[in-house]
């Protein structure tokens, strides 16, 4: 089977479109139907069903859905491995948001290259549905992000639930102004449900950003207040650069490990899955030891 035709089958599963489909992979409409028509004659099978709404799968194409999925991910699989670097045994590729980074993917990094050395490792940044993306077709192994969609063939793992607080600034704003402008952070869809639920505790935000650490270092520099990761502002506080504000509800802010099904059965991303877990449970135990002995 052409690889290029099962990308496009799972292009149009994924968009719902035989045109999206085409938008997304750069080629036209045309294109994609002769694909999809020469795959159902190959398989002797109607996979979709086409209206103006666009396209769904029949009984047949989610059964193909499967064995298109892992097709694609093998092919990808075996592209990389064949370009495993010399003294390598295999490549892992993972990729995560931005702001699970620093600290909790830079600490994976460190720990796999002390205990997996063997393992070469691919990095991404990337925004959620571009991570799920590249997962679903293979240049992904594993994705860390905090809202993942559920995924036929892929599993999601919880890692951490941190907590987002509310913190201030102990410093003044610009000619003393700033001190409690409230700074709206975008945390996602979950977040902006609970905290509109609880909208009246802030007010009006006098500045909305998109970037965790972008609204942190303008708090610590102008003034203000915002909610960020408790884990990340903890030492903040402690060197009394930011102050937790009394009173101010807390939100959960759980992330995820998402893999196809088959990758723990893989030594190399098992390794890499473990050395995760560890990594979390190692920040554990660092945030309560800092909390009982404060450092500085």
């Amino acid at each position: 089977m052409d690889i290029d035709r099962a990308r496009t089958f799972l292009e149009i599963v994924h968009s719902g479109s035989f045109l999206k489909a085409a938008e997304r992979l750069n080629v036209t409409q045309t294109t994609v139907s002769a694909r999809i028509r020469t795959l159902e004659d190959e398989l002797g099978r109607q996979l979709f069903v086409r209206n103006r709404n666009g396209a769904r799968l029949t009984p047949a194409g989610r059964e193909f859905e499967r064995y298109a999925q892992s097709f694609v991910q093998i092919w990808e699989r075996a592209r990389q491995q064949l370009a495993v670097p010399q003294g390598r045994t295999s490549v892992v590729a993972l990729g995560g948001e931005l702001s699970l980074w620093n600290p909790l993917l830079l600490d994976w990094l460190v720990w796999m290259k002390s205990a997996e050395p063997k393992i070469a490792i691919h990095a991404h940044v990337g925004v959620p549905d571009q991570l799920l993306d590249q997962l679903r077709t293979g240049v992904l192994d594993i994705a860390v992000l905090y809202a993942p969609k559920l995924m036929q063939g892929f599993k999601v793992t919880l890692l951490l639930e941190e907590q987002l607080v509310l913190v201030r600034g102990t410093k003044p704003g610009a000619a003393g102004q700033g001190e409690d402008e409230y700074v709206y952070v975008d945390w996602g869809p979950l977040f902006a449900a609970q905290h509109d639920a609880n909208s009246a505790t802030f007010g009006e935000p006098g500045l909305l950003v998109g970037l965790g650490p972008l609204g942190l270092s303008y708090i610590l520099r102008a003034g203000g207040m915002g909610y960020f990761r408790k884990g990340v502002v903890a030492p903040l506080v402690q060197a009394g650069e930011l102050e937790y504000v009394a009173g101010a509800p807390e939100f959960t802010y759980p992330a995820y490990a998402v893999y196809p099904e088959d990758g723990e059965a893989r030594t190399d991303v098992g390794a890499a899955l473990d050395a995760l877990r560890k990594v979390v449970a190692e920040g554990r135990r660092e945030t309560t030891v800092n909390t009982v002995l404060p450092i500085g």
